[in-house]
This record gives C-alpha cells, structure tokens and sequence, in this order.
C-alpha cells in the first residue's frame, strides 16, 4: 500500500524560505579585500605625503634646490597615480582619496611663532621611509604589483641620495 506523499504546512515553508535567504545573504556579502591592498594603500598615503612635503619645501627655498624639491614631488605625484590606478584595476572601485593624515594646527597658539616650513632634510626622511616601506612591501609581494612597489623604493632612493645630496641638490 503506497504512503501518503508528506505535507508542507506553511509554517515549515516560511521557515525554510528564511533560512534560504540567511544563507544566500551569507554567501553574497562583500568579498574581503585583496591581501595586496594594505601594501598598495600604504605606499599611495606615503606617495600623496611626500608630494605635498616637498612642493611646500620647494615653495619656501629659489633656484635649483626648487626646482630639484619640485622634480621630487611630480615624482612622487606620479607614484601616487600609478598606485591610484593598480587600486582601481585590483579592486574595481575608485582609489581611497586619502588615509591617515597628519594634521598640525592651522593657527598657532597666541604668542607662539609659526612652525618653520618644511626643507630638504624633511623631505629626505619622508623619502628614505617611503623607500624601506615601499622595498619591504614589494618583497612580500610578487607580480607586476611587486615590480611597482621596488621601483617606487629604488626611486626614492635615488630622490635621496642623488639628486638631494648631490652638490647642486637641495642641500
């Protein structure tokens, strides 16, 4: 004798659609981000920093040290839209338009003087650490985005060591 066939009672079907939904909402979330984004994101901050520092260095000394301190910074303005543009291919969406920043106070306490504008000794530190940031990161990285990353550091580390320490540098 043949079995009744089973009964769905609405209850049972609800629970099962909400289910369904929970797991199929689970499973289209947002993928995490690419592990080589960090690095990336980090080296476009640094690439955006020395660009301003050493447009504000070069607008505050004349002659070759300025044009030298500027060289550097469309340098480094070039860095940042290459980064830019690995951002955009590796993740599909527009570039973070900046990360952390470091703000100094816009007025100065009353009585205190404005702090001095940034010079060619600010501008080497800020490239030295973007070279050892850049170098660490393209060696934990493989591809073209490694190749991007060292050439960034042997860039920087030029910038410093040639072309700001050479005698008509911006020393």
């Amino acid at each position: 004798m043949p079995s009744r066939p089973p009964t769905l009672r609405r209850r049972e079907v609800l629970a099962g659609l909400v289910l369904l939904t929970a797991v199929a909402a689970t499973a289209c979330g947002a993928p995490p981000p690419p592990p080589d984004l960090d690095d990336l994101t980090t080296a476009l901050d640094r690439a955006r920093a020395d660009s301003r520092l050493a447009g504000q260095a070069a607008a505050a000394v004349r002659g070759r040290a300025a044009a030298t301190l500027t060289d550097i910074a469309g340098l480094r303005t070039a860095h940042a839209e290459a980064l830019s543009d690995e951002i955009v291919r590796l993740t599909g969406q527009a570039a973070p338009s900046t990360g952390v920043t470091v703000t100094t106070s816009a007025s100065p306490a009353a009585g205190a003087p404005e702090p001095p504008p940034p010079n060619a000794d600010d501008v080497v530190g800020a490239l030295r650490a973007s070279a050892d940031s850049a170098s660490h990161s393209a060696a934990a990285l493989s591809g073209y985005r490694a190749g991007l990353l060292a050439s960034i550091a042997a860039a920087c580390t030029a910038a410093y060591t040639v072309a700001l320490a050479s005698p008509g540098g911006a020393q």
